[in-house]
């Protein structure tokens, strides 16, 4: 079968390529090793073009899978043997493992503290080399060095072999991989001479939680550029020789090759969560006779372009390494699950055929973790400069919404994997309305946005927020000690009570004043008028003795016991220390109600304190190495915090700790990079580093009628950021330096700035916006008129 490329196609992408090639190359500040010690499934893919479906990337502990579903999988820089090359990276999604070897033929990856026990290959990292959009390795036990690149839904290999009679390419497709969870069922099979197709189903840990009915399925079509000599196949039974297909669990097949020294073998393989058909037709459509080499050329200029959308400058070349790879973690994280003709994965291995539903290009349909935190990071990024992805998230939500009936915070095709328990999609799409972003269908959108926060009847699990009845009928969500475990499930909730009470009613609050927002400009009044009333939900729990965020029961009394520092008891991933500051809507009503002096005295002295330990679990390697800390940046419950002295009159303080966070808990190591325990849901803390080193923020996630930004410290002297309607900001910060944290004075387009904050649609104009920075704060800058708390 030969693959022509359509006329016309091929000069394009070339010329756009050398195009950007010429331009001052960001890419190598990007460096992918960063932060790999306990990353998650995503996080180490570099082989990838942004938010593509292809995410391709070494393994060197996926097989093991992972019994929590969530944990730190897949390439590990303190693990020093690679068991293949995987093609699928999403949240509780991954399969599809490519190896070449030689020698003996071994079909299992083998045990990480016996390399020889499997075909897996022990590696240098001196002679590794990952950069965005492409990936090389020499395997020492074989003399191989693998190659990988990408287009969107398009993986590439290229394998160079020394000289061997035995030399094999093993297509592991029937195991788990990462976060996928157990097969269901496999089948791989070899077309003709030179191609192969085949599918994986899986049942994540996630899907069997949260939608039980769920599956998720990858399929592929490949094209190898050299006809084996023999193929073999395998599959948890065993091995047969002279079999060209193999299905059920642990199927695969083995290529067989006699190869000459520095012999390539390259192959290109079309991937969808649809069909076979259809990863065959996204091969067609994106790769035809695309060569590995122009294939990373297009890769690499893609990222030239996306990255340099925000452009900095100044002297420190660290900075620019921690800006960078934050952003390309923040253009990586989400991938695309739908087809090039529009079609994407529906619950339960159905297909659907996305449509338009409002003015721009059809939108893509995005496999995503959970929002959860989201609004303090990467939405923010996307409204600023990549609006066509907030759009796809909304759209996506949306397409949900019309399939099943309800949102879901996390999905993996479709499939409801939440994660939290909660869900904050309706607070997001609230956002994007409010920002501009509405290439969709606004009333459907509003009527989405109000039953997530209103509806509780017929509520499946995987939505999340099964406490909304409670929530709506006490004004808070009442507290239930013994939902810790209750017959065998943790953490329960119910439409009467949860463990995580009190994170859930200050999450609550949060969403339904952006719902509330939302509803004043579409002139719902009496809608308005409930969901303002809710989102004051926090004066509830605030126990006024000891001015702390405090578990309720449902009788009205605070519950017993009550240690501010203990972690989930009350509290998702946290503890009342940190989530006393839960209230994003309304900073002025919290400072207020703790008295402004006890508010900025408790809140600087929590960062003093956590300064000590890196703003997090100090160098334990854990995600929730912090969970017990009095601040934690590892996780999503604070990434606000340090925002809210703009609105307590020391915005100052804002500057000092925004810039510390920035300088001591990001790091350029493969250990210390997001704290040391991080857990960078597909992107987030990346997305913080970015906002926040150009000195921009909004605690309420553009929620407000008309959303602000705040200001902070901004890191480089030159930011250049082509904004998402096209107009260009230029962002300079006279003096910065790592001593010169503190804002003397502002001005934008020459008119000066007596305010910590202006109007978001005032920044969107473009322009030039001027900080002078000094050693020492200036007490009397932008302390005038606050940030507008409630509007």
């Amino acid at each position: 079968m030969k693959l022509s490329f359509p006329a016309g196609v091929l000069p394009l992408v070339l010329l756009l390529a050398v195009g950007e090639a010429s331009a001052q190359s960001v890419l190598k500040y990007v460096n992918p090793n960063i932060g790999t010690a306990h990353s998650r499934w995503f996080f180490y893919t570099p082989a990838a073009v942004p938010y593509g479906m292809a995410k391709l990337a070494p393994s060197t502990n996926g097989h093991y899978g992972n019994a929590s579903g969530w944990e730190a999988v897949g390439y590990d820089t303190r693990q020093n043997s690679i068991e293949g090359f995987v093609h699928f990276h999403e949240w509780q999604v991954g399969g599809v493992s490519f190896m070449p070897t030689t020698g003996e033929l071994r079909v299992k990856p083998g045990d990480l503290d016996k390399p020889n026990s499997g075909y897996r290959s022990r590696f240098d990292r001196k002679n590794q080399v990952a950069e965005p959009g492409y990936y090389k390795v020499l395997l020492d036990d074989y003399g191989i060095t693998a190659e990988l690149t990408a287009t969107k839904r398009v993986g590439f290999h290229r394998y160079t072999f020394p000289k061997n009679d035995q030399a094999h390419v093993i297509l592991d497709i029937g195991n788990k991989q990462g976060e996928s969870g157990e097969v269901t069922d496999a089948s791989i099979r070899m077309v003709d001479a030179t191609h192969v197709e085949g599918f994986v189903s899986t049942y994540p840990k996630y899907v069997q939680t949260y939608d039980p009915q769920g599956k998720v399925n990858m399929y592929f079509f490949g094209e190898i550029s050299k006809k084996p000599a023999s193929v073999g196949a395998f599959t948890a039974a065993g091995t047969q020789e002279n079999k060209n297909s193999a299905t059920g669990k642990g199927a695969g097949l083995v290529l067989n090759y006699q190869t000459a020294a520095q012999e390539k073998i390259d192959l290109k393989v079309g991937l969808s969560y649809t069909s076979i058909a259809n990863a065959k037709a996204n091969l067609l459509a994106e790769a035809r006779t695309l060569t590995f080499d122009q294939a990373r050329t297009a890769a690499q200029a893609t990222w030239q372009r996306e990255l340099s959308k925000i452009a900095v400058e100044g002297p420190d070349e660290q900075n620019k390494t921690k800006f960078y790879t934050g952003l390309f973690h923040a253009l990586l994280g989400r991938g695309i699950a739908s087809d090039v003709n529009g079609d994407y994965p529906k619950h339960g291995g159905q297909t659907g055929k996305l449509v338009a539903s409002g003015p721009g290009p059809k939108p893509e349909f995005i496999n995503t973790d959970a929002i959860w935190g989201g609004y303090w990071n990467l939405t923010q990024l996307w409204a600023l400069s990549y609006p066509e992805w907030y759009g796809n998230f909304v759209n996506t939500q949306l397409q949900v919404y019309r399939d099943r009936g309800w949102f879901g915070d996390g999905l993996a095709n479709s499939e409801y994997v939440s994660g939290v328990g909660t869900n904050f999609v309706g607070l997001a799409i609230a956002g994007a309305y409010q920002a501009g972003i509405r290439n969709y269908d606004v009333n459907l959108a509003y009527q989405a946005v109000r039953a997530n926060e209103l509806n509780w009847r017929n509520r499946p699990f995987g939505s999340g927020k099964m406490d909304v009845k409670a929530f709506t009928q006490y004004g808070y969500v009442p507290f239930k000690d013994s939902y810790k475990e209750e017959k065998g499930v943790w953490f329960k909730t119910d439409s009467t009570a949860a463990y995580f009470s009190n994170s859930h009613t200050l999450e609550y609050s949060f969403s339904a004043f952006a719902a509330a927002q939302m509803a004043k400009g579409l002139g719902k009044k009496a809608d308005y008028d409930q969901l303002i009333k809710l989102s004051d939900g926090w004066k509830k729990i605030l126990n006024p003795q000891n001015k702390l965020m405090q578990p309720k029961l449902a009788d009205g009394t605070f519950a017993g016991n009550f240690n501010p520092f203990e972690p989930w008891r009350g509290y998702q991933e946290g503890n009342a220390m940190q989530y006393t500051f839960y209230v994003p809507q309304n900073p002025a009503g919290l400072v207020a109600a703790l008295g402004r002096e006890k508010f900025n005295n408790r809140l600087d002295s929590l960062f003093t304190a956590s300064a000590k330990t890196g703003f997090g679990g100090g160098k334990e390697i854990d995600a929730f190495a912090g969970i017990k800390a009095i601040y934690n940046h590892g996780n999503q419950p604070c990434l606000h915090i340090s925002w809210l002295f703009n609105f307590s009159g020391q915005p100052w303080l804002t500057q000092k700790w925004t810039r510390q966070i920035c300088d001591e808990f990001y790091g350029t190591e493969p250990i210390h990079g997001y704290g040391y325990g991080q857990d960078e849901d597909q992107g987030q803390l990346g997305s913080w580093y970015v906002i926040t080193a150009l000195g921009l923020f909004d605690v309420k996630g553009f929620t407000d009628g008309r959303p602000i930004v705040e200001l902070g410290s901004p890191i480089f002297s030159k930011s250049t950021i082509q904004l998402g309607n096209q107009k260009k900001l230029v962002i300079e910060a006279k003096n910065t330096s790592k001593e010169n944290v503190y804002v003397q004075g502002a001005e934008l387009n020459g008119k000066p700035l007596a305010n910590c904050w202006l109007y978001r649609d005032e920044l969107m104009q473009g322009g030039k916006l001027v900080f002078t920075m000094g050693g020492q704060p200036n007490k009397t800058w932008g302390t005038k008129t606050p940030p507008p708390s409630i509007q």
